[in-house]
């Protein structure tokens, strides 16, 4: 059989248990092989707007979040790509080296609504199956050319922007943030509003 792959591609700024226990959802509901956690390069649809944290950072994050956890691996290929980062561009750099993989794009319910606006969608929806995570209670419109499944999975309340705030204004961060991210977030002095140099909170869940 083919290699079964996810791909779950982010900005990750910051990683966090909601991107966690989504790609372990999605992995064991479909019985995939692993999970490529893809650390974007420059996600050009967020950089034209905010101010993204470096790569570099955004990967050590990642890895730190995925450690330990069976079938997730961090990949750092469109950051050592470089430039604007095109999921086309990755699954076609995936199927070059393994043409026979079958590779699944996991996003959100809200991605999913907006897929029509990336770059060369309609190519890579020949090619991909995406995999939409959604509550059960959701309602999912995508363009009839997209072969793509839906996983109802629990959503955790918790978002990157959120989280930003909260550790820029010293809130709680409490069971949303790994321990190991807190360290990494901590050592490189991440989220920090040098306006008030609140320190970052350290009452956070493993």
């Amino acid at each position: 059989m083919p290699l079964q792959i996810g791909l779950f591609g982010g900005t990750f700024d910051p990683p966090h248990v909601g991107h966690i226990a989504a790609a372990v959802n999605v992995r064991h509901a479909l019985g995939l092989d692993r999970v490529l956690m893809m650390v974007a390069s420059d996600p050009y649809q967020k950089s034209a707007v905010r101010v993204v944290t470096p790569a570099d950072a955004r990967l050590e994050m990642t890895r730190a979040a995925c450690a330990g956890v069976p079938g997730l691996k961090v990949s750092d290929a469109e950051i050592v790509r470089g430039g604007q980062t095109f999921t086309f561009d990755t699954v076609r750099d995936i199927l070059s080296s393994a043409p026979d993989t079958d590779i699944f794009v996991i996003v959100g319910g809200d991605t999913a609504a907006r897929v029509e606006s990336w770059h060369r969608w309609h190519e890579l929806a020949a090619i991909v199956h995406f995999v939409v995570i959604a509550r059960s209670d959701d309602e999912l419109s995508l363009p009839r050319s997209i072969d793509w499944i839906r996983v109802d999975t629990p959503v955790i309340e918790c978002s990157s922007t959120d989280l930003r705030r909260r550790l820029s204004d010293g809130g709680d961060t409490n069971h949303f943030l790994p321990r190991s991210v807190l360290d990494v977030i901590h050592a490189r002095h991440l989220y920090v509003d040098d306006s008030r140099r609140q320190p970052l909170t350290a009452n956070t869940a493993s």
